[in-house]
C-alpha cells in the first residue's frame, strides 16, 4: 500500500483572497484537499477546477464572513475554523488571507500544523494589516513583490499567483 496522499487545507475569504488562492490549485494535484471560504456558492467552482487538475479527493467548507470590527462574528469564524482543524487535522494550511485565513493560520501553528501565508498581490506599495499581523507565524511566509520581501520575512519566490 502506498503512501497517503498530503492532506492541504486551502483557506480565504471570498472574493479577491479566494480568486488568487485557487490560482494556486493545480499546485495542489496530487494532494487531498479541504477548501474554506465564506461562500457557499464557490463550491460547484472550486470542485470544477480541482477536477481539471486531477483532484480527485477534496471536500469543501464556509465559515462566517467577518471583519475586525465585528466582534461576534470573528469569534464564530474562529471556532469555526478551530472545528474544522480538529476534524481534518490537514498537513498543512495555506491561506491568502482576510480573517478566516489568519484564524487557520494562527490555530494551525498551535496544533504543529505547517503553515504558508501568501500576501495579497494587490498589495504592491506595502504588506497586507492580516499579512503583517500572520506572517511572523507562519511556517513559509510569502510576498509576490521582491520589493517587500525582508530578510525577516516575507520572502519573494518569484510571481507565486
Amino acid at each position: 500500500m502506498g503512501a497517503r496522499a498530503p492532506h492541504v487545507m486551502a483557506v480565504a475569504s471570498a472574493g479577491g483572497h479566494w480568486i488568487q488562492l485557487t490560482r494556486m490549485i493545480p499546485a495542489w494535484k496530487d494532494c487531498r484537499v479541504t477548501y474554506v471560504t465564506t461562500d457557499p456558492k464557490l463550491e460547484p467552482i472550486v470542485a470544477e477546477k480541482s477536477a481539471s487538475v486531477g483532484i480527485s479527493e477534496m471536500s469543501f467548507h464556509t465559515v462566517i464572513e467577518a471583519n475586525r470590527w465585528q466582534k461576534f462574528r470573528l469569534l464564530w469564524a474562529l471556532l469555526q475554523i478551530a472545528g474544522l482543524l480538529l476534524r481534518k487535522r490537514p498537513d498543512v494550511v495555506i491561506t491568502t488571507g482576510a480573517a478566516p485565513g489568519f484564524f487557520a493560520l494562527r490555530l494551525a501553528k498551535l496544533l504543529r500544523i505547517r503553515t504558508v501565508w501568501v500576501d495579497s498581490i494587490a498589495n504592491a506599495d506595502e504588506l497586507s494589516l492580516s499579512g503583517r499581523m500572520a506572517g511572523p507565524h507562519a511556517t513559509l511566509w510569502l510576498t509576490q513583490w521582491e520589493h517587500l520581501s525582508k530578510p525577516e520575512g516575507p520572502d519573494y519566490q518569484g510571481a507565486v499567483v
